[in-house]
């Protein structure tokens, strides 16, 4: 079994569209300072690395699915481009509120992609930029980690992730760090005597 990196798209690899929009055309794409080299670690480190992302705009009728795969393609192809491949994207659709299990905070992507990718969620990680993401790797089995920009103001209250950092390439040089010690700090301390 392989291990994963699994990395939500808006926040983590490309840039928030402003509150209330949503990325819906390939102009509107901003890849996010260090994601690149980001991803590029974590691929040579050994990790399979999958976007996983709701995409409620497919329900609002902003977007089709057939532009949605279209602009994941075209990001895909430009991270690869520029030494940075990615091995999959999947994504949720849905509206809030509809019944299904693949929409963040369910864990339903990160299970298909162990399903179908024979990936070790306890040995992978999920990072993400938001409580849902963090709630979706921790229902997964994964390890996690919290994209907070330092300009982020609610920074002292993200309490459920494992580590907590700036960017994607700050956290990724965190797991690397911590992937390499044998000593895992995120394991629990023995009680002291």
């Amino acid at each position: 079994m392989i291990k994963a990196a699994f990395l939500d798209r808006d926040g983590v690899v490309n840039r928030n569209a402003p509150e209330g929009d949503y990325i819906l055309r390939w102009e509107d794409v901003a890849i996010l300072p260090g994601a690149i080299e980001g991803i590029s670690q974590l691929r040579r480190a050994g990790f399979s690395v999958i976007v996983v992302t709701n995409q409620r705009c497919v329900s609002k009728d902003l977007i089709t699915i057939r532009e949605l795969e279209k602009l994941h393609q075209r990001l895909a192809d430009t991270l690869a481009a520029a030494g940075a491949p990615i091995d999959a994207i999947y994504y949720c659709p849905h509206e809030l509120g509809q019944a299904c299990e693949c929409r963040k905070p369910s864990p339903g992507m990160l299970l298909e992609a162990a399903r179908s990718r024979s990936i070790n969620l306890e040995g992978s990680w999920m990072i993400g930029d938001s409580d849902i993401d963090v709630e979706a790797g921790k229902r997964a089995g994964c390890k996690t980690a919290r994209v907070v920009p330092e300009s982020g103001s609610k920074r002292a209250t993200y309490v459920k992730a494992d580590l907590v950092s700036p960017s994607l390439l700050d956290a990724v040089s965190e797991i690397l760090r911590l992937e390499k010690n044998p000593a895992d700090p995120l394991a629990p301390k023995p009680a002291a005597r």
